[in-house]
């Protein structure tokens, strides 16, 4: 099993940053991959970033320039550094992992709000 905790949601304003952090916990070696989702109210939920133990990263179009996804050197947290913030940007975030069963792990969602 795998916990995730995430951290540092918030309001934040139009053209602002944000940095969002997920740690891991339990069977933290089995995760090949980790990724940060969003689900934005009456929306489904979406792939934001995604980085795999080879460090390779995913980004959603929409995200590509402003978000950059990182591991922190004990690779049991995943960060996301959000700046150039859009009221669009709104959503509850979540940290998703995935093991090498392919069993997906999620975080409780952390709420992220961008307005003036």
């Amino acid at each position: 099993q795998v916990q995730l905790v995430e951290s540092g949601g918030g309001l934040v304003q139009p053209g602002g940053s944000l940095r969002l952090s997920c740690e891991a916990s339990g069977r933290t070696f089995s995760i090949y991959y980790l990724a940060w989702h969003r689900q934005a109210p009456g929306e489904q939920r979406e792939l934001v970033a995604s980085i795999t133990t080879d460090d390779l990263t995913n980004y959603a179009d929409s995200v590509k320039g402003r978000f950059t996804i990182s591991r922190g050197i004990a690779k049991t947290t995943v960060d996301l550094q959000m700046t150039s913030l859009k009221p669009e940007d709104t959503a509850v975030y979540y940290c998703n992992a995935v093991d090498y069963r392919a069993t997906g792990y999620w975080g409780q969602g952390t709420q992220v709000t961008v307005s003036s």
